[in-house]
């Protein structure tokens, strides 16, 4: 560590979705005086949705970004820091954690409550970005309702690819699946309730070649890698299923992950394996990544940072 500006600070959030901001709401009213970093997306992954259907409370439904304005202006209400910054490295060697945050200063911190999300994988076609919330989506479970009736297509072969087509297939009248190799990623059993749902059509060595639409998506344009045969297919809707990336990187070396960089907590709570270090949201859920689920760890976060600082007598 060098001798950049130093800040010593009780309760510190890494992230701003919904974990984070719910951490910040309940860390705040504890009294933790937590200061929050929002990162690279502040709002996170919501920020690039639409329309939000699904989270309780929103009768008339909500647009991603403004549910994160009512997110963060609560958490600030109650008394959050909340500040622009991303945390670039971090030195958890000893108490307190250090936390470095955009190259420039070193936060110290007694508790750290890590909310840093993961970021879907794109194809990274510009017709994919370009119409990214206007018929484009890596969220079967959070878009898929507004597809009711409709033809749609996902490119995917895993476990995540076959659960979203099948979730679709209840609600749309084809789905249209793309798959990269000659054969599934997913399990023997994910696999067979694919094959064994009448309205969704595989197409074997596939290649997304092009997403077509100019206000909304219109059709899809793939490549069979075997043969070089084009073809167009109608769709309304494109559902990128080809995985995420948890945002773990600087956590590397330091705390439990599995195989895909997931964040280790133990079952039931938001601790990792140092003390103090908690984690919420995305970063840690690979299973359910929803919105509620999220604010319900960053929630759990706060909790077990509270009685944890408590217990210490740093309260």
């Amino acid at each position: 560590m060098d001798n950049k500006t130093n800040e010593k600070v009780n309760c510190l959030i890494i992230g701003s979705g919904p974990a984070g901001y719910t951490a910040a709401i309940y860390a705040a009213r504890a009294n933790l005086k937590p200061v929050l970093y929002q990162g690279i997306q502040p709002g996170g992954q919501l920020t690039i949705t639409t329309e939000v259907e699904n989270y309780p409370g929103y009768a008339d439904g909500v647009q991603g970004p403004e549910m994160m304005v009512h997110f963060e202006k609560q958490a600030h209400r109650m008394g959050a820091d909340i500040r622009y910054g991303i945390a670039t490295k971090v030195d958890f060697s000893s108490q307190p954690y250090k936390v470095e945050i955009d190259e420039e200063k070193w936060i110290e911190a007694n508790a750290v409550i890590i909310s840093t999300g993961a970021s879907a994988k794109w194809l990274g076609l510009e017709s994919e970005q370009r119409l990214n919330g206007f018929g484009v989506s890596a969220c079967a479970v959070c878009d898929g309702f507004f597809f009711r009736g409709k033809e749609v297509a996902i490119v995917g072969a895993g476990d995540t690819a076959a659960e979203e087509a099948l979730y679709l297939s209840k609600l749309c009248t084809t789905v249209h699946m793309f798959i990269r190799r000659h054969e599934m990623r997913a399990s023997k059993v994910m696999q067979d309730r694919v094959l064994n749902t009448k309205n969704i059509k595989i197409y074997w060595n596939s290649d997304t070649e092009e997403v077509l639409g100019d206000k909304n998506v219109t059709g899809v344009r793939i490549k069979n890698n075997k043969t070089g045969e084009t073809q167009t297919i109608p769709v309304s809707g494109f559902f990128v299923a080809i995985g995420h990336q948890p945002n773990s990187e600087i956590f590397k070396g330091w705390l439990e992950m599995d195989e895909a960089g997931y964040i280790k907590t133990i079952p039931g709570t938001s601790k990792t394996n140092l003390e103090g270090v908690f984690a919420s949201g995305d970063v840690q859920d690979k299973v359910y990544r929803q919105a509620v689920t999220a604010a319900g760890t960053g929630c759990m976060a706060a909790l077990d940072a509270e009685r944890w600082l408590g217990a210490k007598g740093l309260h």
